[in-house]
This record gives C-alpha cells, sequence and structure tokens, in this order.
C-alpha cells in the first residue's frame, strides 16, 4: 500500500481533527498563535486539523497541553490518536481506485445511516450487478474492462452493509429518472426495478421517488449522501460526487444545509407505499 493510502482519512480521524480544531477555537487561538508557541508547522497544523494526517503522540500532547484540556479529553483523543489508522475495511485491489472513493467506502462501512438522493442514477447500494456495469461502463467512456470489472466489484461488496447482523440504516430518494431511464436495456433494467421493489420490503431501507409531475424541487442541483456514524463524537459528513471531483464537506454550517435539503425531499417524495406502488406499476409495464 502506498504511503498516500496510508493516509487516507478515516471515521477515527476525523473526529480527532474535529476536537482539536474545536479545542483551538475555544483556546481563542489561531494557527499562527499555536505555532509561535509551540513550534508546529502552520502547514503541518492544517493538514492535522483537516484529517489528512495523524499528528505524532508528542505533537498531540504538546497541542492538549496548550488547549488546557481536560484529563477526560485528554485520555479519549490520545485513544483516537493510537487507532486513528484502522483501514481494516480496505481491499487488496482498493489500491487502484480513486483515492476519494476509497475514503467513501470507508466512511460508509462505518456509518449508521447513509441517506442518499440521487438524480439520475439508482443508488450504489441498491443497483444490481447488471446495471452496476451498464452505468459505470456508460458513464466512465474511457475506462479500461479492468477498471469497470473493478468499480462494479467494490460496488457489489459495498452492499454486504445492507445484510450484516446490524445493518445500515439506508434512505434512499430519487427523481423518476432515475427508475423511467433504461440503463443497459429493457432486461437489465426490469432487474433492477424488480430488485429495487424488494428492497423496499426491508424494515431498515426506505425507498422514495419523487414524481416527474412535482416539478422543481430542492435535489435539481445534484446527488448527495449524509452519513452519520453510532458514535455521536464522531461528525456528520456529506459526500459529493461532481465532475469536477468528489468533495467531503464537513463544516456545521454544510450539514445543515444538506439535512434541510433531504427534509425537502422527503416532504416533496411519494410515500415509501406509493413509491412501492410506482416500482410495480413500472416493472409491469416493463415485462
Amino acid at each position: 500500500m502506498s504511503e498516500k493510502r496510508q493516509h487516507l482519512p478515516t471515521v477515527r480521524l476525523r473526529r480527532l481533527a474535529a476536537e482539536l480544531r474545536r479545542l483551538r477555537a475555544a483556546s481563542g487561538l489561531t494557527r499562527e498563535d499555536v505555532s509561535s508557541k509551540k513550534g508546529i508547522n502552520e502547514a503541518t497544523l492544517y493538514r492535522i486539523e483537516k484529517a489528512r494526517t495523524r499528528p505524532q503522540k508528542r505533537t498531540l500532547i504538546a497541542l492538549l497541553d496548550l488547549y488546557e484540556a481536560t484529563e477526560e479529553q485528554r485520555s479519549d483523543l490520545l485513544a483516537v490518536q493510537s487507532g486513528s489508522t484502522d483501514q481494516g475495511w480496505l481491499r487488496p485491489y482498493h489500491s487502484e481506485l480513486p483515492e476519494e472513493y476509497t475514503a467513501y467506502i470507508g466512511f460508509e462501512a462505518e456509518a449508521r445511516t447513509v441517506r442518499n438522493y440521487e438524480s439520475l442514477f439508482i443508488p450504489g447500494l441498491a443497483q444490481t450487478e447488471s446495471y452496476a456495469h451498464a452505468v459505470i461502463k456508460g458513464v466512465w467512456a474511457a475506462a479500461t474492462s479492468k477498471e469497470v470489472e473493478q468499480r462494479v466489484q467494490a460496488r457489489m461488496e459495498r452492499q454486504a452493509l445492507l445484510t450484516k447482523d446490524q445493518p445500515l440504516q439506508l434512505w434512499a430518494i430519487v427523481d423518476e429518472a432515475a427508475i423511467r431511464r433504461t440503463v443497459g436495456g429493457p432486461t437489465v433494467m426490469r432487474e433492477q426495478v424488480r430488485h429495487l421493489l424488494q428492497l423496499t420490503e426491508s424494515p431498515h431501507i426506505t425507498f422514495q421517488v419523487i414524481p416527474f409531475d412535482k416539478g422543481a424541487h430542492a435535489g435539481m442541483p445534484g446527488s448527495f449522501v449524509h452519513m452519520d456514524f453510532p458514535d455521536p463524537a464522531d461528525p456528520e459528513l456529506v459526500y459529493l460526487d461532481t465532475p469536477a471531483g468528489d468533495l467531503f464537506l464537513e463544516s456545521e454550517a454544510e450539514i445543515r444545509r444538506y439535512k434541510s435539503m433531504f427534509e425537502h425531499l422527503q416532504a416533496g417524495a411519494l410515500a415509501p407505499n406509493d413509491s412501492a406502488d410506482l416500482l410495480a406499476m413500472v416493472v409491469a409495464t416493463r415485462d
């Protein structure tokens, strides 16, 4: 595994970074202040606070001393630091996937709830293998066969989160366009919509559709994923997959904005039972 891969952000590393940012702000110190008082390079401190690198133990202790952390905070953050590089979710072939995508897989694997809005695609956690293959090949036109297969394999492995003993809670909302567009041909799409219909029977999966006749709605600017985690101390996360690159948003203002957006989408979409009826109708028209 490359050095770059070793420093992929993890949930624990993000928690450490968020708490160090909070403690510095509570102390009324700028990064420049910290650098002058403790001799820590400003660029290094920036990377620590953005979860881009794990602080050495002596650096963390120096920061906790400066911020006058309580014994409880000190004990908790030192414990987080000692285990913040755990990436047991990585598979050997993940080193060939984009760095941001492997980070996303890791966050998703540790999440409690995923709220996913998609305007044009079936959510990755709900895709059949045939649909995933068709959509990845169609969107990523320059990809080699090997690259397509790696993406498909990763997507199928992610779906194990929905069937584990304590399954991931998934709330997915899609625009009607996602279930109407014929991706991979009629047979592939019929199989895909049937699969969605089966998933709606799972108590930990909620699926809603925003019908065409709803008109303009809050999700039209684009798709997004909002995650929260079992431990309330772990900061929530929003993920955006854009043509310009993948983005992870974690400021309180950004989280509030996307949570509000998802709530508007929930209110504007068909109820889960009505969404299932629409899926059944789509299946019937494709038979």
